[in-house]
């Protein structure tokens, strides 16, 4: 099969590339500009088209070998040029959710899928780990960078493929996983579900699709009552015996531990999960007293807050809110979980795939209900933050950089 990716550049696209050349399949792509992941794939044998995208290289390599499928994703608008002339020469468009699903299926692979509000990437990165000093050979894909291996990686010795598998645009529907760990359950993705109730009919569906699940009680353990493949774990199954910071961590090396336990490996692993190194942007360490998270949900603000807590009695947060529409879903949530935090510098909303007849909230309008409103302050990302953080990290604070957008970036530049 003859794969051709719109944006192999790209963080999901680039290690997807990589799985399907590795799996066997003919695989090129188009990116407008150059990048480690070009260059790194471009060294592994696979054709990369550096510079514009206006369908011709799409047409040339087609003409030279048929192309099967052109993968994109949800970043790429519907009238691309790729995707238009890829539509006229009656190649099968399609997300890359939908290519995963087939390489499972193809190579008759076991999905393990972590799936759920939160903690997704450092339940799916923990498991990777776990597999990994327990001499496992696995294939996976994570989104996110890992200091222990690349993104994505198939491995033809493997009999499972571990997922990370998200509900945007309900691409988790795509699967029905052999084993499916929820990591949490909140309301989250307005723009692909427009209720709480379609959000959770739609885990609902996932758990249906799944043969066995593992998931938390005290998440809507309702939803999952009557399905007999569900298994729901009480607060009182985390596992003290594993010591990593934060209760958020804890639960989710829990689960990782009764799903090989369920997959009949029965080594201990408490001591291998108590050592798990992390992932990029969840609680990563930049520098002296300097984190950045990408949380930017009310119960991730405070679980990430409770870790900080655990390592430090005086936490300044620097956050960033993400995307307005879902600030109009989320604002009434902004409570107490800010209260762990000596400090709050508030900035303005990242804005993505918004819809620009909503009203877009103000930092004054976030923070309305914030219990201690009176240690919030807005910022910008200008001199005078770098300054406060430079100071807070001084005195010796713990400063929490926190957010999806740009803010992770911008810390970056500054060091």
């Amino acid at each position: 099969m003859n794969i051709y990716f719109c944006g192999i550049g790209g963080v999901g696209l680039g290690p997807l590339a990589e799985i399907a050349h590795d799996a066997g399949y003919v695989v090129s792509g188009s990116d407008i500009d150059a990048s480690l992941m070009t260059d790194t794939l471009i060294k592994r044998g696979i054709a990369v088209h550096v510079g514009p995208q206006d369908g011709e290289h799409l047409q040339a390599s087609h003409n030279t070998a048929m192309i099967d499928w052109l993968i994109y994703t949800a970043a790429v608008p519907a009238g691309h040029p790729e995707l238009v002339r890829a539509r006229q020469l009656g190649i099968r468009i399609a997300k890359r959710d939908e290519l995963i699903a087939h390489i499972i299926s193809d190579k008759k692979l076991k999905m393990i899928a972590v799936s759920g509000t939160h903690g997704k990437t450092t339940t799916t990165g923990m498991l990777i780990w776990a597999c990994q000093q327990l001499d496992i050979p696995i294939s996976y894909s994570i989104g996110t960078t890992i200091s222990f291996g690349p993104s994505g990686q198939f491995n033809p010795k493997s009999e499972y493929f571990i997922y990370e598998c998200d509900e945007f645009d309900r691409n988790f529907l795509h699967f029905s996983p052999y084993i499916s760990l929820i990591a949490s359950l909140d309301y989250d993705h307005p723009d692909t579900y427009p209720s709480e109730r379609e959000y959770h009919e739609a885990f609902r569906q996932f758990a249906e699709q799944s043969q066995q699940v593992i998931s938390w009680r005290d998440q809507h353990g309702e939803l999952f009552d009557d399905l007999f493949q569900v298994s729901q774990l009480a607060a009182t199954d985390i596992n003290p015996a594993i010591s990593l910071g934060g209760v958020h961590n804890r639960r989710n090396a829990t689960l990782v531990q009764t799903a090989l336990r369920r997959l009949g490996f029965s080594q201990e692993t408490s001591g291998i999960l108590s050592q798990f190194p992390g992932t990029d942007r969840r609680f990563e360490k930049l520098a002296d007293n300097l984190y950045s998270d990408y949380g930017h949900h009310p119960v991730e603000i405070e679980a990430t807050l409770q870790l900080a807590r655990e390592l430090s009695d005086h936490v300044v947060l620097i956050y960033q809110p993400h995307q307005n529409i879902r600030q109009h879903e989320i604002c009434d949530q902004y409570t107490d979980q800010f209260e762990s935090a000596d400090q709050v510098y508030w900035l303005p909303t990242y804005l993505s795939r918004e819809d620009p007849a909503l009203e877009i909230l103000s930092p004054a309008q976030l923070t309305q209900h914030v219990t201690n409103k009176e240690h919030v302050d807005v910022a910008d990302f200008n001199d005078e933050l770098w300054g406060s953080i430079q100071k807070a990290r001084e005195s010796g604070a713990l400063v929490l950089a926190m957010g999806a957008g740009s803010i992770d970036g911008w810390l970056r530049s500054r060091l």
